[in-house]
């Protein structure tokens, strides 16, 4: 299955308005997130490039969408990933790293539920239904969950 159908199957087809607005929030965070991701990758595509381009775009997400680590966003996931990946500047490194991102992504979601929110649409909604992992983080280990099944598939 391709990535774009992957990350198609991720939409759960919510409709309420403050859903269709905080998607529209997240969609602009992955904007700014891959704009800035982009850039390293111009001039190189190799893994350490890669680690350097999950660094710009989590300083974009940090320094536009005004959350931290902690702050129950989907900057959490992201987050972890992207301490897993400083390995790929590292010689020797290969694809079992994105497998260890992926699952601290994955973890770090899940501790989401745990969390005071301090950004995002967890921080202005009821607490009573701040039970549940951030939606933002869990969408965020799926995409790289996605791009890890189908990097996988590739090597297959």
């Amino acid at each position: 299955m391709s990535l774009g159908r992957r990350l198609e199957n991720l939409d759960n087809g919510t409709n309420n308005a403050q859903d269709n607005v905080d998607k529209e929030n997240q969609e602009q965070l992955y904007g700014l997130f891959l704009t800035a991701a982009a850039q390293p990758l111009k001039a190189k595509t190799d893994l350490p490039a890669w680690s350097a381009a999950m660094d710009a775009g989590l300083e974009a997400m940090q320094k536009y969408g005004k959350a931290a680590p902690g702050d129950r966003t989907m900057l959490d996931s992201l987050w972890a990933a992207g301490q897993e990946l400083q390995a790929w500047k590292s010689p020797g490194a290969n694809l079992q790293i994105l497998i260890k991102a992926v699952e601290s992504a994955e973890a770090a979601a899940e501790a989401t539920r745990n969390m005071e929110a301090g950004a995002g649409r967890a921080s202005y909604i009821s607490s009573a239904r701040l039970d549940q992992p951030d939606p933002g983080a869990v969408a965020a280990a799926a995409i790289l969950r996605a791009i890890l099944e189908v990097l996988q598939s590739q090597d297959a």
